[in-house]
């Protein structure tokens, strides 16, 4: 039976999704290692002497978001241009955090609590809150509990690291 036979609750699919976009780059970057780890800023370099985006945000990641994103949202019945567009924002917000991050300076791959989940998680569930079928309130509470879901992960992502707040 396919799961959008199934009646899914419409914020558990929203949930699915942000933690699918999430998780795919991740995923592809663990199964793939270094190939087609191309970089989403081609190696950039701002003003600022920084990285616009930085070496841990390539095009891979993304595709895989946006594959991943297409075929579970079309497994929840909608249609696979709400997945892509989901994924795509997720991106987005994704993207906005990394380059935040360079401009302040933070090392690749430094965990901030909040700044490393919000963007990504409000930007999609907000503007896509109607076609998901959740409200603003929805979109606010599954993106903290993602937030905080994240945040608990991080040994899983980066054993033997603690989380150390930015300086």
């Amino acid at each position: 039976m396919p799961l959008a036979a199934l009646s899914v609750p419409h914020g558990l699919a929203a949930f699915a999704l942000l933690a699918a976009a999430h998780t795919a780059p991740w995923a592809a970057g663990r199964l793939l290692g270094p190939r087609w780890a191309a970089p989403i800023d081609g190696g950039a370099i701002l003003p600022d002497g920084a990285r616009l985006f930085g070496a841990h945000k390539t095009w891979r990641g993304a595709l895989a978001a946006l594959g991943v994103c297409t075929l579970l949202g079309a497994l929840f019945g909608y249609p696979a241009s709400l997945g892509l567009a989901f994924a795509a924002l997720a991106m987005a917000g994704d993207l906005l955090s990394s380059a935040l991050k360079r401009r302040l300076r933070l090392a690749p791959g430094r965990e901030v609590p909040g700044l490393d989940q919000l963007p990504e998680a409000l930007l999609p569930l907000l503007t896509l809150a109607g076609p998901l079928g959740i409200g603003g309130r929805s979109a606010t509470l599954i993106s903290l509990v993602f937030a905080l879901l994240d945040l608990a992960a991080i040994p899983l992502r980066h054993p033997g690291r603690t989380h150390r707040p930015p300086r």
